[in-house]
């Protein structure tokens, strides 16, 4: 008998179709010999409408009351779906997170997981249930109830799948798997069978938005296997494990891509100590997330520094630098919102060299300019401008055949 945690996201029970096809699902499951528990995400767009409620009602919206309208949402869904379950002769039982166990800290609209104690979902799988969990809520120290944000529920259920031993934990979506680019931009982008949990850790942090990036993170700290697949078509999808050091890895899996981020350019800075420090420590102070940087070389005593923001704090960020710009000695702070991050990933770069060189030929063949670069071990980033994006990922995903299998090292 296989422990199985299975989570469904909004659209995969958008409506009563949706939910009682979820229902068969999770019975044909239980009926094959398989304890499950399920994590379930609000109806289709619920949360939006929760948000949007609260917009109209509110100019204040106290972070303790947010947190109880939006895990609604999620409470509302899995008692539906308890009801459709035992419709199937399948019994089933709801926990809101407090009741499944989920202990975080006291920040409301994005709280992070403390511990997780499921006793009593224990005992509901030891009566023959199935367990249904709200997925991305839990409670406070302060017996507050808790959001843990946007993506919270695939956090919930890989860290349910890690406090009961499961076999695995199944994220199902509107998507078949993980693919090797965005399949609106790419008509032939391929469906990975297996990736690393390193490189789907690039992936997510580089603009590919299913899983969310913080279930991948917990789930390799903790060595949860999972399984990314599709709640429309029911077929097998992409398996995420940890790295063998005996399989071969490929050198390029994906192409993925972010056109949420803005550019800062700080023209004309003093080069001397302390500049940068000052800056960054200023939009720290603003609560301004920075991602890549690049600075000049120094010519004449000066240099400019480039950044990256995510487009909603463009604004701020330009009101910092622009405050410090004759502290820094800056001739000028411009800001760019037109651009896009295109990032190349796959485990076999950290020992197979000209990876980078094939990126830039590949991109300066089709005339598009590279703006900003940062890499990691197993990621090449390039920043483009927004209109030649759609471009950049095609070319990349042609120039290293990615539809045709993963590239491997000779």
């Amino acid at each position: 008998m296989a422990l199985l945690v299975q989570k469904f996201g909004g659209t995969s029970v958008a409506d009563p179709e949706r939910m009682r096809a979820v229902a068969d699902h999770v019975a044909r499951t239980v009926r094959r010999g398989n304890q499950v528990v399920v994590v379930i995400s609000a109806m289709g767009k619920e949360t939006d409408e929760l948000l949007r409620l609260a917009r109209e009602v509110s100019e204040t919206r106290p972070g303790r009351e947010m947190d109880m309208l939006i895990t609604a949402g999620e409470r509302k869904a899995m008692s539906l779906l308890c009801m459709a379950i035992a419709d199937r002769g399948v019994p089933a039982e709801s926990f809101t997170g407090s009741q499944a166990g989920f202990l975080t800290d006291s920040t409301h609209m994005d709280a992070k997981i403390v511990d997780v104690r499921p006793e009593r979902v224990r005992e509901a799988l030891d009566r023959g249930s199935v367990a249904v969990v709200g997925g991305a809520q839990g409670i406070s120290p302060e017996r507050n109830i808790t959001f843990l944000g946007r993506g919270g529920s695939d956090t919930t259920a890989v860290a349910l799948a890690h406090a009961l031993g499961a076999d695995v934990c199944e994220l199902y979506t509107d998507v078949s798997g993980v693919f090797t680019t965005d399949p609106r931009v790419v008509d032939d982008a391929r469906k990975l069978t297996t990736i690393s949990f390193d490189e789907l850790m690039e992936m997510t942090a580089n603009g590919c938005p299913k899983p969310a990036m913080r279930s991948v993170e917990y789930a390799r700290t903790h060595g949860v296997d999972l399984h990314v697949r599709s709640a429309f078509t029911w077929e097998p999808g992409t398996r995420v494990t940890k790295e063998d050091d005996d399989m071969e890895q490929a050198i390029v899996s994906a192409v993925v891509h972010d056109a949420s981020d803005a550019k800062v350019t700080i023209g004309g800075v003093e080069d001397r100590p302390g500049i940068a420090a000052r800056v960054f420590r200023a939009l720290a102070g603003e609560q301004v997330s920075v991602d890549l940087i690049v600075q000049n070389t120094s010519e004449a005593g000066r240099t400019d520094i480039s950044f990256t923001v995510p487009d909603d704090e463009l604004a701020t960020a330009m009101a910092v630098c622009e405050r410090e710009a004759a502290a820094v000695g800056a001739d000028e702070v411009t800001g760019d919102p037109d651009i896009a991050r295109i990032s190349v990933i796959g485990a076999g770069m950290k020992t197979h060299p000209g990876v980078a060189a094939t990126v830039f030929e590949t991109l300066a063949a089709h005339d598009i300019n590279i703006l900003m670069i940062a890499s990691s071990a197993i990621r090449i980033s390039v920043v483009v401008a927004v209109e030649q994006a759609e471009q950049a990922i095609q070319v990349l995903h042609d120039g290293f055949r990615l539809d045709e299998g993963p590239a491997y090292i000779d």
